[in-house]
């Protein structure tokens, strides 16, 4: 062996040689998966509208575009504050490492941003025409950047139970949920019935799939892995996350969908905004259960 491979050998060190124990990814990365979620909930939903109920939301593109930025900057905020070296963050874009989701994940919401920016330029120039074009562009790249924490999460291979083809339509109907549902609050008046009734059936079609996805998971999952068998037993039976889990999935889903079917038979707008609330609020803690029990069952 020659000197200088002896010495670079000698002078190796150890930053990690033991597992993290405990919760490494604590609520401020739920914080960062809801608001990713309404921030590019929202853009689906301008765009769906914009050319189904065009009238109705003319008046609405830079509420939106302002919604949207400041979500998305809140979840660019709290993805800062998880990171063990924030200050270091500039080092994803000058030494960047495209074999992980971290590095892709960080260029795709920078772009996203960058866009928002300019959607709010353009809707306070009023030029529509030039707004629509670019917000094309802006719901074409928020499909990867909500699918983002679903690839960050299933490069985590010993969790079983965030495998990338359930995660990533979780990331999707997340976003078309908490989308519609803050469109609704947001749009208020200015939307007209038949739009309300458009987020409606979005916003109950996305609680009914995710819901059943869930249902999924949690009955046939532990057919798939001894580890998902453990892990499910967080939200069975006297589990920990047992009563939060279930009641993230009563306020997110199964309520807003009856309120949903209520609101159409008496024609109440009071009750579809009351759907939307519990949507926004339950999703929170569905995401927040589902990011936790993973992480509670030992490495080893």
């Amino acid at each position: 062996m020659a000197a200088h491979e002896i010495l670079a050998a000698t002078n190796a060190v150890v930053t990690l040689d033991v597992a993290l124990p405990g919760i490494v990814w604590p609520w401020l990365v739920t914080v960062n998966m809801w608001a990713k979620s309404i921030g590019t909930g929202l853009i689906f939903m301008l765009f769906l509208l914009l050319r189904t109920h065009p009238d109705s939301v003319k008046n609405l593109r830079l509420p939106i575009a302002i919604a949207a930025f400041v979500f998305i900057n809140l979840f660019l905020v709290f993805t800062l504050a998880d990171l063990h070296q924030p200050f270091r963050m500039w080092h994803i874009f000058l030494y960047p490492s495209f074999s992980s989701a971290i590095t892709w994940g960080s260029f795709m919401a920078t772009a996203f941003l960058g866009l928002l920016t300019l959607l709010m330029f353009l809707a306070w120039k009023k030029d529509d025409e030039k707004y629509d074009k670019v917000l094309l562009w802006t719901a074409i790249l928020a499909i990867p950047v909500t699918l983002y924490t679903a690839a960050l999460m299933s490069q985590c291979t010993a969790r079983e139970l965030w495998q990338m083809p359930a995660e990533s339509a979780q990331m999707i109907l997340a976003a078309l949920l908490s989308g519609s549902a803050f469109m609704i609050l947001l749009g208020g008046d200015k939307l007209s019935y038949e739009a309300k009734k458009s987020l409606g059936v979005v916003l109950g079609l996305s609680a009914l799939m995710a819901f059943i996805i869930y249902m999924s998971e949690y009955v046939f999952g532990p057919m798939k892995a001894e580890e998902i068998a453990y892990t499910l037993e967080y939200i069975k039976g006297d589990g920990p996350y047992t009563v939060m889990f279930w009641l993230g999935q009563w306020i997110a889903y199964l309520l807003p969908m009856l309120l949903i079917v209520l609101s159409r038979s008496s024609k109440s707008e009071s009750i579809l905004k009351l759907a939307a609330i519990l949507a926004l609020v339950g999703l929170f803690l569905v995401k927040h259960v589902w990011l936790m029990i993973p992480q509670l069952l030992p490495m080893s």
